[in-house]
């Protein structure tokens, strides 16, 4: 039975969407009779080993104590980065020198950095499961370029031809992999599949007593530096203040973005709730209550990041409106799974007028 070893970040009941794909695609290598051992996260003090049988296969997943990160500063950030990643690999060593393949992601950030040089002595198939590129997403963040950084990114595109296999989330991806040098026949295209399996039967979760009323556009997970905020408060503003006011945001949402959002809107006086991400177990209920779905991403952020929540939006067969670039997945995602009555309108970041049309179409049954 060959051997494969899967690292990433955060593993459920922690939230982060990278280990909830992680386990899911864990018990599929399982379930084709790999033995595989998934390392994660776990914001518990205590270390959990849980194992079971999968077809023919088996899956042991290993959660270790993690630091939070603290997002406060880049110094921080990287500190909290080269700490995790060292604990991930040293506590998995024996499982590491026993696999027959390593596959990692790009969550927590730079394990290929740390991967590329071990595999010297590990001599293993390395298998790279592209979340998110870094350092693109760090040096699509800055408004100036950096030397630095961009002396990185050419340690990294070096590193990462030493990689024997991708497997890209999306198109957008493979276009990028193969313009860095990655030979088309070292990428495969696999992507994420629907976070849970939605039967039709699932009870909606009680609206947020505020957007009572209200057509209800509902914003989950995280909602980051990686993702529009300018263009939707704008449009979502007019809407409220010259439009027919129809359409309530519930954010169900964590990250820099959320909190911008929930600001503006709150010191405008406009309709807006918001929680935080719901227990896996409850979010396919999640899916199926709102009316609509809100996805965005910025322009410079286009093929480094997929959100992964395009694939749960769609499949609620609930309306989605995406803000961003149709060079994205996301908009391939979204018009390929695409239901029978359900609506899907994509506006581009910066154009608020076709962003506020959106809204007060949204906001109309049936148009």
């Amino acid at each position: 039975m060959k051997k494969l070893v899967y690292l990433c970040d955060w593993l459920p009941p922690d939230f982060g969407a990278v280990g909830q794909y992680s386990v899911m695609l864990s018990r599929d290598w399982a379930a084709r009779g790999y033995d595989v051992t998934l390392v994660g996260l776990t914001s518990d003090p205590v270390t959990h080993i849980h194992e079971e049988t999968v077809g023919p296969g088996h899956l042991r997943i290993v959660r270790l104590p993690g630091q939070p990160l603290d997002r406060g500063s880049l110094a921080r950030r990287l500190a909290w980065t080269v700490r995790t990643n060292s604990m991930l690999l040293s506590r998995a060593w024996k499982y590491l020198t026993a696999a027959d393949e390593i596959l990692f992601t790009g969550s927590p950030p730079f394990l290929l950095h740390f991967l590329v040089p071990l595999n010297v002595f590990l001599r293993k198939v390395l298998v790279y499961r592209i979340a998110d590129f870094h350092p693109e997403c760090l040096i699509a963040s800055r408004d100036r370029p950096s030397r630095v950084l961009n002396m990185a990114l050419a340690l990294t595109i070096w590193l990462r031809r030493r990689v024997q296999r991708f497997e890209s989330l999306g198109e957008d991806q493979v276009r990028l992999l193969r313009r860095y040098g990655i030979p088309a026949e070292n990428i495969v295209l696999k992507r994420d599949p629907p976070p849970v399996e939605l039967t039709g039967d699932e009870v909606p979760l009680p609206i947020p007593a505020e957007l009572s009323g209200y057509k209800v556009l509902l914003y989950s997970g995280n909602w980051g530096v990686a993702h529009d905020t300018d263009t939707f408060i704008d449009a979502y503003i007019r809407h409220h203040k010259a439009g027919s006011s129809t359409v309530a945001l519930w954010l169900n949402a964590v990250g820099a973005g959320a909190d911008v959002v929930e600001q503006r809107l709150r010191a405008e006086g406009l309709p807006v709730a918001r929680g935080r991400p719901v227990p896996f177990g409850d979010l396919g209920r999640l899916l199926v209550t709102p009316d609509a779905h809100l996805i965005t991403l910025r322009d410079g952020f286009v093929a480094f990041v997929i959100p992964s929540k395009a694939y749960g939006c769609i499949a609620s067969g609930k309306d989605v409106l995406y803000i961003g670039s149709s060079e994205s997945d996301v908009d391939l995602i979204c018009r390929e799974g695409l239901r029978d009555g359900q609506r899907y309108i994509r506006t581009s970041v910066g154009d608020t007028e076709a962003t506020f049309r959106a809204l007060e179409r949204l906001g109309m049954t049936g148009v």
